[in-house]
């Protein structure tokens, strides 16, 4: 990566970064549920929110949910399936701070995600679009990070060049097509590697260090 004084904007995905990955642990717990092996209807769920386009908002949640019931017989209502997802999207307190802390050393935090409109429903159950300057989300641009023009139309949305964006993922592919464009980009696996990447790039005091004490300040963030 480059140095810190070129980066003005810093991009993150939602779950499995600022957020617990509830679509991960929502499906294993719903394969449990259903007798099935994690890792198969985890590639099934994925590729079919992708394949019946509920992911860039051309399906239903109820379509999504029917097919998905089709392909694999798992049993339940809508309703509780996706509450087994959205209930294990837990915003992490340390991650939000960061954000402020970002912000306030002048950076923009944005968000770029591959989400249905669940992500609007996870923001109207505890609110955390205020804390970005701008929420970019599948659903509603018609594209998803797998397709990597849809990078191209975030900067041109932002104003700025590949190089003044820091893009924070932690998925592979996603990564891999952002830093082929031209973006500076973290694969994220843990807070503390996030953290000292951030601090390799000369940004100070994330999270803050009241957070690193254990205040509460954060608390329900």
């Amino acid at each position: 990566m480059a140095n810190a004084n070129v980066i003005t904007t810093v991009l993150f995905d939602y779950g499995g970064v600022l957020a617990e990955e509830g679509f991960i642990q929502g499906l294993a717990a719903i394969a449990k549920e259903n007798g099935l092996d994690p890792p198969p209807f985890f590639h099934t769920a994925t590729e079919t929110i992708y394949d019946c386009s509920y992911v860039t908002g051309k399906c239903t949640e109820q379509a999504y949910w029917q097919l998905l019931r089709a392909l694999t017989g798992i049993r339940g209502e809508d309703r509780e399936l996706t509450e087994a997802i959205l209930s294990r999207f837990i915003l992490r307190p340390k991650m939000l701070a960061a954000v402020r802390a970002l912000q306030g050393q002048g950076l923009k935090p944005v968000i770029l995600s591959d989400q249905t409109d669940w992500l609007d429903r996870l923001n109207t159950r505890q609110p955390f679009f205020q804390e970005f300057s701008r929420v970019f989300n599948s659903y509603h641009l018609g594209k998803t990070k797998r397709e990597p023009s849809l990078f191209l139309d975030v900067l041109a949305a932002l104003n700025i060049e590949p190089g003044h964006a820091l893009f924070v993922d932690d998925n592979p592919g996603h990564i891999e097509r952002a830093a082929a464009l031209g973006l500076h980009t973290h694969l994220f696996h843990n807070e503390p590697l996030f953290f000292a990447e951030l601090a390799r790039l000369g940004f100070t005091h994330i999270p803050p260090e009241d957070m690193t004490r254990g205040g509460d300040r954060y608390a329900g963030s």
